[in-house]
């Protein structure tokens, strides 16, 4: 599989939302394989460099791409391969839609996200 496509809907306001997940320390509360995650620079903006560390102790780096305050965002991995981009879209004052997307430019994804990992966003966001 080259990309991976998601979509949820959370009960929370976009702008909930949108802090929630790209705020380092909130990534290993939904995301299993993160152990602890670490930002460079903050408040975040294009340029800005996320780091990683999974399970196995590797770490992994990721640039901000594209970023648009309570819509968007978009990373790519130092190896210029790997993308990840977060759309957030409004459905009410209360509620909004997220759309995951991953894709790579080569070769395969090697752990794609699946719609638990979003689930489990969700029930984290909407307990708060």
């Amino acid at each position: 599989m080259k990309d991976c496509k998601l979509v949820i809907r959370i009960n929370k306001p976009v702008a909930d939302v949108f802090h929630f997940t790209l705020n380092p320390n909130n990534t290993h509360l939904w995301v299993d394989s993160i152990v602890k995650e670490e930002v460079n620079e903050t408040p975040t903006k294009v340029g800005t460099i996320y780091r990683n560390v999974n399970k196995e102790g590797v770490w992994s780096e990721y640039l901000v791409l594209k970023y648009e305050q309570n819509k968007m965002f978009e990373f790519i991995a130092s190896d210029k391969n790997y993308h990840v981009k977060y759309t957030l879209t409004p459905i009410n004052n209360s509620s909004c839609e997220l759309e995951y997307f991953e894709w790579v430019e080569n070769g395969e994804l090697e752990a794609p996200f699946s719609i638990r990992i979003l689930e489990k966003l969700k029930n984290i966001l909407e307990e708060k």
